[in-house]
């Protein structure tokens, strides 16, 4: 068996948890983007992987700043302001009952795409987060 340089650890929390989609909390099962998302097709978004510990994310105004200067670089309008990307991770690690030794992957993408190209214009709609 493959044994890369992160063994992952099985985490039960992880069998039912609920993924922010876009404004929504879904199950696991139910957390879908679409094939036309421009992350998935070329990889066009940013993203950072943040701790919670004792019900704080920490360093996350660092990590937002990252996440910002990113964007910024990349000309991506991420969609929600910082208030409202702070109040969507709270949301969901509270509905997911998790305070300490999590770790949340903050993922925005342009959004969806009305067919595969690099090109920003061809864009539809509004970012995926």
């Amino acid at each position: 068996m493959y044994r890369g340089t992160h063994d992952a650890v099985p985490d039960e929390r992880n069998e039912h948890v609920l993924i922010y989609v876009n404004g929504e909390l879904v199950p696991r099962a139910e957390a879908k983007v679409s094939v036309f998302d421009s992350g998935f097709l070329i990889g066009d978004g940013v993203w950072e992987g943040l701790r919670l510990h004792h019900d704080v994310l920490i360093f996350l105004d660092e990590h937002l700043d990252r996440l910002d200067q990113g964007a910024t670089a990349i000309a991506l309008d991420l969609g929600l302001t910082r208030a409202e990307i702070t109040e969507a991770l709270y949301r969901t690690v509270r509905a997911n009952d998790m305070h300490d030794n999590v770790h949340v992957r903050l993922m925005i993408t342009r959004g969806i795409k009305k067919t595969p190209s690099q090109d920003p214009r061809l864009t539809i709609g509004t970012p995926t987060s």
